[in-house]
């Protein structure tokens, strides 16, 4: 995995989920003036006296830290065997062979979790229970309980979970406002790294609304340098009053442990989530306007006459949606939805996904250099097309590709952020042709031969047919990848 600085590694803090560490600490003499916040909190200072430096988080922690649990997630994987493990001669010839025969192995995971309703609603990380058989929840006070999973969302990477009781009551933690957090407020982050016990780490959130940081769909974090470990994943990161401000996730790592960079999912989304599982809902609805966007670089920024390359640009409507009917156009800039500003697409579609279905979302349009404000209903990805579901088979390049026609609905389906029209692969059959020729679930294909491939029907006519070579282009991640010409 390439990453950060080129040697470090990005770590999902999944069964095992790393969080960041971070130690303040004032030293030097003391200023004379306090420096007063500049930002939501008026009354916030910098400590200048021996006694405030004195200050404790204790209560804080003592009165958030129960409501932190410990998640355990059992699941079953099939792991190789072969017919000479154990015998160190031939080991030495025949480790790395692939005998084709496997055992089902039980393999357990620990994570962290954050109880955010007395009726023991627990929320904790998608990857932390993903594909779990089996999930234990063990609070601070030793007590432990057997989970259900309500409500798992791989876009965010969240897991809502209920505790299997008689009725009983839990300490549960209430969220925080994402508008109330700026950058250089104190947090502290809660979880059990390492499986050596609930562990309270201080810091301080380092930057808001991170949207390149590729730990999942959600793609909108606040990067903080609170100590972050694996284990710690699902675990709360709070503000000084306690209230859940994030989840933790993720964190940049040369080694695995925290070297200060650490992600967290914004209270809203994590409340988002938690409110449609409150609401019986068994998956996570995700908005939509029927419209596509690219990000405003720095030349795109320069043609339009704006000081910034912030925002995004309309680049196609779909008939009849919610987009369309709200008078936008192609060729709008889209600076805020509901007055918060973003930088590019990903943030866009945090805010839009913040809101909900059946909302409606203000969003500021900057149109022949006049800013106007447009108000969009946000309804569920439709069905626009049937999927018609084929399995290509035959002595062709995409035999043994499932492939289905594209529409909004299956691209949120399939966690598909990029264009929700044409033909998608949704599944490669092992070393069939189209492994082989590198094609993978995602790619849409565009072109075959030199024509344009628009449905499931059309591209099982054309591979039907014997051709003396395959040429094709698709569309992977929002590039188009051409293939040599291949032959038939």
């Amino acid at each position: 995995m390439t990453g950060f600085a080129l040697t470090a590694a990005l770590f999902i803090i999944g069964g095992f989920l790393p969080v960041v560490t971070a130690h303040l600490a004032v030293t030097g003499a003391y200023a004379e003036t306090p420096l007063r916040g500049l930002g939501g909190d008026q009354n916030a200072a910098v400590p200048t006296l021996q006694s405030e430096v004195k200050l404790t988080f204790a209560p804080v922690v003592k009165r958030s830290a129960p409501s932190v649990v410990n998640v355990y997630a059992t699941r079953m994987v099939r792991e190789r065997v072969s017919p000479f493990a154990g015998d160190p001669f031939f080991e030495q010839f025949f480790s790395n062979r692939d005998f084709g025969r496997s055992r089902p192995r039980e393999s357990s995971s620990l994570g962290s979790g954050v109880i955010v309703d007395p009726s023991g609603i627990v929320v904790t990380n998608f990857h932390v229970i993903a594909d779990a058989t089996d999930i234990r929840i063990a609070l601070s006070d030793r007590r432990e309980f057997e989970a259900e999973v309500i409500l798992k969302d791989q876009n965010s990477d969240l897991a809502v979970l209920k505790l299997v009781s008689d009725g009983a009551s839990f300490p549960a933690l209430s969220f925080a406002r994402q508008d109330s957090l700026e950058v250089g407020d104190l947090v502290l982050a809660i979880g059990n790294p390492f499986g050596v016990g609930q562990t309270v780490t201080q810091g301080i959130v380092s930057a808001l609304a991170r949207t390149q940081a590729g730990i999942s769909d959600s793609s909108f974090f606040i990067q903080t340098d609170a100590a972050i470990n694996p284990g710690n994943s699902g675990g709360a990161l709070i503000d000084v009053n306690g209230d859940i401000v994030g989840i933790n996730t993720a964190i940049f790592s040369k080694s695995g442990g925290s070297i200060g960079i650490g992600f967290a999912i914004p209270s809203d989304m994590v409340q988002t989530v938690v409110n449609s599982a409150l609401r019986g809902s068994t998956r996570v609805e995700h908005p939509w306007i029927g419209a596509e966007f690219q990000n405003v670089d720095a030349d795109s920024a320069l043609a339009l006459g704006l000081e910034n390359p912030s925002g995004i640009l309309i680049t196609s409507l779909y008939d009849k949606s919610p987009a369309a009917q709200s008078g936008l156009a192609v060729g709008d800039l889209i600076v805020a939805v509901n007055e918060a500003g973003f930088d590019d697409v990903n943030g866009f579609n945090y805010r839009v996904a913040t809101l909900g279905v059946g909302k409606k979302a203000a969003l500021s349009v900057v149109r022949a250099g006049r800013k106007k404000t447009i108000e969009v209903d946000l309804v569920p990805p439709p069905e626009t097309v049937p999927r018609d579901v084929r399995l290509l088979d035959g002595q062709q390049p995409f035999s043994g590709a499932t492939i289905a026609n594209l529409s909004p609905a299956l691209a949120d389906e399939l966690r598909f952020r990029g264009p929700t029209r044409g033909v998608v692969i949704t599944e490669i059959t092992p070393r069939s042709f189209a492994a082989r020729f590198g094609l993978r679930p995602g790619d849409i294909i565009l072109r075959l031969n030199g024509r344009t491939v628009e449905t499931t029907r059309q591209l099982e006519e054309m591979v039907s047919a014997r051709q003396p070579s395959w040429q094709f282009a698709v569309n992977r991640g929002g590039k188009v990848l051409q293939s040599d010409k291949i032959r038939g």
